[in-house]
């Protein structure tokens, strides 16, 4: 069955799953492939759970007038997401980075949803299945989709471009991310800026960190849009205060508007690192007002509705979240570490004034041949620091030769609970940060 055909059914029946086991009445189940996995072998179980239809791809498949045969699924899925985009045709903002982009990209939909309908990836629906299911929740009603894309190989990100076509694009930074699927850090940057290639290629526009060099000259010959420090910037900012909540400053360039600056903004977030987050939020909320000058000239109602949007953003996930527990003040960032992340959240924690301080470290994953001189960097960085207690999760540590005797390491995270459940600790500000497979928010009951 071709794409058009596919799609005049999915119109019947506009809501689409890949879990046989939660198969809405009228939905379309796809039977996609994992490693351990044929979906295929769900299909019936798919259609009596209350599918209307279900797409396989196997050749040995029984008839039934319900069943659906293609040459790929995953191929039908993306390009059935990729007509339904096109078909509807809002405007189309896609975010990428290797750290940020779904507090980025969840900060840009509050704001633009101050003014319009917004779609946006839930959770961290970012890859080549994520990304199709997000652009399938498309409505008539809705302007804009931002859409996160994320990778861990070279050509994924020309990819993820290939199937929502976007029309606007932001990158929120290049790290030390996924090392080992990149091989070094230009594969990073290379991978990454597919976005710019596609976006220049199509003649869109560009949202740009004026303060980061690499981005900066990578987006050369695009039309780009600035934020950040610097006067030159569309939108520029500054960061007032961030011992507690980050607070920002901001205005519209050249110069002070006439009612001033564009706002204060007292954010939820943790971390001076939050700063261009907050700021590319503001960027593209302000771009896509209605008539940019009637902002600068007037509309305090505008600014103080993104202000309002942004500043009452409640992280989640685990991602710069401050919490007061009974014993301990916990600063939680444990969904996801590279050098880059790990490096800008130990520069934020070290930088409060407040005492005693603890780290509870998990190792960084996917960093291939490069994982033992990054731990390293990391213990080193770690023996420089005022920090008074430190706890290291994961097996990277085992064969590092520099740790201090006084602190603790354990291999698994279970280890770490069970003495977390005996030593009581109090009275600490405690710094979380790790890789999602270390699972260290786990630990926050025990703190």
């Amino acid at each position: 069955m071709n794409t058009a055909d596919l799609y005049s059914i999915f119109l019947k029946h506009p809501m689409v799953t890949t879990d046989s086991r939660d198969c809405p009445s009228g939905s379309i189940f796809f039977a996609l492939k994992g490693e351990k996995f044929d979906g295929n072998d769900y299909i019936e179980q798919a259609l009596r759970n209350g599918a209307a239809f279900a797409v396989g791809d196997r050749a040995d498949l029984p008839e039934d007038k319900r069943m659906i045969r293609v040459d790929h699924v995953l191929r039908s899925l993306q390009d059935l997401a990729t007509y339904h985009r096109k078909q509807l045709n809002p405007k189309v903002i896609a975010i990428t980075g290797s750290n940020g982009k779904t507090t980025t990209k969840e900060l840009i939909a509050a704001a633009l949803s101050t003014q319009y309908s917004v779609l946006f990836t839930q959770g961290n629906l970012n890859n080549h299945i994520g990304v199709p299911l997000t652009l399938l929740r498309l409505k008539p009603e809705h302007r804009f989709a931002v859409i996160e894309m994320g990778a861990n190989h070279p050509g994924e990100i020309h990819e993820l471009c290939r199937i929502a076509d976007p029309d606007f694009g932001l990158i929120t930074n290049v790290g030390k991310a996924h090392l080992e699927g990149f091989g070094s850090f230009e594969g990073v940057v290379r991978t990454k800026t597919e976005l710019y290639a596609y976006i220049r290629e199509k003649n869109g526009r560009i949202f740009v960190n004026i303060d980061n060099p690499i981005l900066r000259e990578r987006s050369r010959g695009a039309n780009t849009i600035y934020y950040g420090t610097s006067p030159e910037a569309f939108v520029q900012g500054k960061v007032i205060e961030s011992e507690a909540f980050l607070e920002v400053e901001w205005d519209l360039s050249p110069g002070p508007s006439p009612h001033g600056d564009g706002g204060g903004i007292k954010t939820q977030l943790v971390g001076s690192y939050n700063f261009e987050n907050v700021l590319a939020a503001i960027c593209v909320a302000v771009y896509f007002n209605p008539d940019v000058e009637t902002l600068r000239a007037t509309s305090l109602q505008i600014i103080n509705r993104i202000n309002r949007a942004i500043a009452d953003y409640t992280p989640a996930n685990n991602r710069s979240q401050s919490l007061q527990t009974q014993r301990n003040h916990l600063i939680i960032d444990a969904y996801n570490a590279n050098p880059s992340s790990m490096q800008a959240a130990l520069d934020n924690f070290l930088s409060l004034k407040v005492s005693p301080k603890m780290a509870i470290i998990g190792e960084m994953k996917e960093l291939g041949e490069y994982s033992s001189e990054e731990h390293q960097k990391l213990v080193d960085r770690l023996q420089e620091s005022a920090i008074d207690k430190v706890i290291l999760v994961g097996e990277s540590f085992r064969n590092i030769c520099s740790i201090v005797p006084s602190w603790k390491v354990f291999l698994h995270t279970l280890e770490l609970l069970d003495y977390l459940q005996s030593e009581k600790i109090s009275g600490f500000h405690i710094l979380i940060k790790g890789s999602r497979a270390n699972q260290l928010e786990k630990t926050i009951e025990f703190l």
